[in-house]
């Protein structure tokens, strides 16, 4: 391995666990250096920014803790302002068919190994991807955001429908062909905001725009890999080749 990888890799190692993450601004920086995480706090051999669960206590002095509520230091919270406030990171079922989060820096090269210059309707008439897989892309991509419920609405998905819409939903995200791009409230007729706030997807080609998918196109699919390969290895050296390549492929 290269020694400048491996000089990398010990000094990013050694800042985080000492890192002492107490805020979203220090969740955010961290994350803009290593590119990508996992969303929760299992690594999955990878790599994951928040590395104790909700119900445990943090290994380093920090007012983190998930489920507060709080903007500033609940990691939950954090995902609703990633999504809201942020155009230069993207959030979603993006590995292992988990959540997770991917900077604009980094996007090209996974975009150039999942989806090699391919659209979703050449994917799907290679057989790729599922038909309702194809329901959900047409409603939104016809559209410029939709939430979860006009997504079924438009798409014609039933409650029976549950399992498939959501593995297709999934499949989406983990193909890098939409893309999580805001919350919404549903709004009464007085026009208040009330419920839960749903999750709004559009086509990753809104979420990021042309320039993006302009420089995945100029990078080969086998630079990419071995790219978020070293880049992964410099998070955490033990990371397994195996564990590694599904990581990278989806």
């Amino acid at each position: 391995m290269n020694q400048d990888i491996i000089k990398g890799a010990g000094e990013l190692i050694s800042s985080t666990s000492e890192r002492k993450i107490s805020s979203y601004d220090d969740f955010v920086k961290t994350l803009l250096t290593a590119g990508f995480s996992m969303g929760n706090s299992n690594a999955e051999g990878i790599y994951a920014i928040i590395e104790f669960e909700w119900n445990e206590e943090p290994t380093y002095d920090t007012p983190v803790r998930w489920y507060t509520g709080d903007p500033v230091t609940d990691p939950c919270e954090w995902i609703n302002r990633i999504l809201v406030e942020r155009n230069d990171i993207t959030y979603g079922k993006l590995f292992f068919k988990k959540s997770g989060y991917i900077t604009k820096k980094w996007f090209p090269y996974f975009l150039a190994v999942r989806r090699d210059g391919v659209d979703f309707n050449e994917a799907y008439d290679r057989g790729l991807m599922s038909h309702f897989a194809k329901r959900i892309y047409d409603v939104v991509s016809a559209n410029e955001t939709l939430a979860v419920e006009e997504i079924k609405r438009l798409g014609g998905f039933s409650r029976e429908n549950k399992s498939g819409f959501d593995r297709a939903l999934t499949e989406l995200q983990v193909k890098l062909f939409i893309s999580p791009c805001g919350r919404r409230y549903k709004v009464s007729q007085k026009g208040e905001e009330y419920g839960m706030a749903s999750t709004v997807f559009c086509t990753t080609e809104r979420f990021w725009g042309d320039d993006v998918f302009e420089e995945a196109a100029e990078i080969d699919a086998d630079e990419a890999i071995e790219q978020i390969r070293a880049q992964v290895l410099w998070l955490n050296p033990l990371a397994e080749d195996k564990k590694i390549s599904k990581f990278i492929l989806g």
